[in-house]
């Protein structure tokens, strides 16, 4: 890795800040200075390279719902959880109601769409919302390795008090039978995952994690199984970017999921893993500096799969 070509990244994608803006349906992301932009880079050695305001922390938003799967399928087994949702690509926006009351097909298309993401939350377990809770957190630390990883209860509460399609997308499942159990606990528990604070540094290891067939760059430690990591991995490429995955795949190339709290984490396989953050976002819930970055970053270190 060279810092040159780290830093080359940052100063490209400070060019399309400005085309962007923060999330507004969500006030507390709305608050977000949009001018702040960072990267960070973890080789598969442990090595980590960063410029910007990579130490920023922001919520993880949809990213945490690569968390909440992988969890989801330790507790679980597959059939539990795909019995609830799908594995296919939309087309539509990540809060789509659209395709849930399909006449042949209720259940979510997949994992990385709120709804999916709600139905695979519900399955996680525990004897209580508050031990549920406290297992989520405690995973998410082993995966980004990071001990002080919490919960932003500013971003929390105002996803709670204005998550009012997310409460029509879990009542409308539990009408269509793909939802058990208290709704209002499971909705809890998914806006606690999305309002999980970290930074690109945190992320970077994450992502060489997935590149890295689950075993930490920096411990060693196998913290994902090989199988589950495939799957995650596959869902990236066909639906980590929301509908903008498609044009994604075709010009970086990267297996990526990204947040309306303004990051991404791309996880080249075998190479390194890559975490962006950039609050100004895209039509589509991308941050614009972010998606400039990684474009640079694929271009620059080949590392493009296809």
């Amino acid at each position: 890795m060279d810092q040159k070509l780290i830093q080359g990244a940052l100063t490209y994608g400070r060019r399309f800040v400005r085309y962007g803006k923060t999330a507004s349906y969500i006030p507390e992301l709305a608050s977000k200075n949009p001018s702040k932009l960072g990267v960070a880079v973890c080789d598969l050695e442990g090595n980590i390279l960063t410029a910007g305001d990579s130490e920023e922390k922001f919520t993880m938003q949809s990213i945490s719902k690569l968390i909440a799967l992988i969890l989801a399928l330790e507790q679980n087994s597959y059939d539990d959880v795909f019995c609830k949702v799908g594995l296919e690509p939309t087309g539509d926006s990540f809060s789509s109601t659209v395709r849930l009351d399909h006449l042949t097909n209720n259940k979510p298309f997949n994992p990385m769409i709120n709804a999916g993401a709600i139905a695979v939350t519900s399955t996680i377990r525990g004897a209580s919302l508050e031990e549920r809770k406290t297992v989520c957190i405690n995973f998410a630390r082993k995966l980004l390795g990071s001990s002080k990883l919490d919960v932003d209860y500013e971003v929390f509460l105002s996803e709670a008090r204005t998550g009012f399609k997310n409460r029509a997308i879990i009542y409308l499942m539990r009408s269509n039978g793909i939802i058990e159990g208290n709704c209002e606990e499971h909705l809890e528990l998914y806006f606690m995952l999305c309002s999980l604070a970290c930074t690109c540094r945190d992320l970077a290891v994450f992502a060489a994690t997935l590149a890295n067939n689950g075993v930490n760059p920096i411990t060693g430690e196998t913290v994902i199984p090989l199988r589950t990591v495939k799957l995650v991995r596959s869902l990236m490429v066909t639906c980590g970017m929301y509908d903008y995955s498609g044009e994604f795949a075709a010009t970086v190339g990267m297996p990526s999921k990204s947040g309306v709290g303004g990051g991404i984490i791309s996880c080249p396989i075998g190479k390194c893993g890559i975490a962006v953050y950039g609050p100004s976002l895209d039509e589509k819930g991308n941050s614009t500096g972010g998606l400039k970055m990684l474009e640079y970053l694929s271009e620059n270190m080949e590392l493009n799969m296809f």
